[in-house]
């Protein structure tokens, strides 16, 4: 029989595979009772490692919450370089594409200065202003700005993307979960992001693997609503495979 602690090692290693575990399942795999697992499951939940649910347990991970521009400049930049070097072999001559606030397809923006066919439409004032001396057709959706982060959002905003339709949607991400899908940490940017992919005909989303496995506070999408996702090479097998039954999964490195 194993001690207390590989018992509760155990658990957690599970929970951190799984997400969340049931007591009857830990009864049969560790070989012990009901009352023992739950007293494991209470010493893990006093430690702040688990929080006990109904019939099981679910790892105590905090909600992803917004962050600044000046925080996120600089964090995994590598990977996002890679990302938006592939993002860009997808948009085609002529066509018009919508770029999402974020780091990451501001990445993509800088690799589009050169082009001369295309539309990029944005809600983000940094992308924005990356195409000021590029011969891209730019449009910035107007609204409210949100300070220290450079997105457009509230019901200007909205009114736009009610209007519009384009080929091409590069989704940023706060937080990525199998089964929650896409999150954000307020409603208007949830709000913001689901009217951008009803207006284009296909979203890819693009972020880096760190963004994976995490929750916010509101659902902007479900990944069935998603063409594929572009991330890097640091994504699990494990997740991958699970992403890959809603949608395809591209996993870039430098030079590709």
């Amino acid at each position: 029989m194993k001690m207390p602690k590989e018992r509760r090692n155990e658990i957690l290693k599970q929970l951190n595979a799984k997400g969340k575990i049931d007591i009857e399942d830990l009864v049969r795999e560790l070989n012990v009772s009901a009352m023992t697992v739950r007293r494991d499951l209470a010493y893990l939940e006093e430690n702040n490692k688990i929080i006990r649910t109904h019939g099981g347990a679910i790892l105590n991970k905090p909600l992803v919450v917004e962050s600044s521009f000046a925080s996120k400049e600089g964090k995994f930049n590598a990977q996002k370089k890679w990302i938006a070097q592939k993002a860009v072999e997808l948009i085609q001559e002529h066509s018009t594409i919508l770029l999402d606030s974020g780091t990451t397809t501001l990445e993509i923006a800088k690799l589009l200065k050169e082009k001369k066919t295309i539309t990029v439409i944005t809600n983000d004032i940094k992308i924005a202003a990356e195409l000021i001396d590029s011969n891209v057709k730019v449009i910035v959706t107007g609204g409210e700005l949100q300070n220290k982060v450079g997105t457009l959002f509230g019901p200007v905003t909205e009114q736009i993307l009610k209007h519009i339709h384009v080929d091409l949607f590069f989704l940023g991400a706060h937080a990525i979960d199998v089964k929650a899908g896409v999150t954000a940490p307020t409603f208007e940017k949830a709000s913001i992001k689901k009217l951008m992919i009803e207006a284009s005909e296909k979203t890819w989303l693009v972020a880096d693997s760190s963004k994976f496995d995490q929750k916010s506070l509101t659902k902007a999408c479900d990944l069935q609503q998603i063409s594929g996702v572009i991330t890097d090479y640091s994504l699990t097998h494990d997740l991958k495979e699970k992403l890959s039954e809603y949608l395809d999964v591209v996993t870039v490195e430098g030079g590709e």
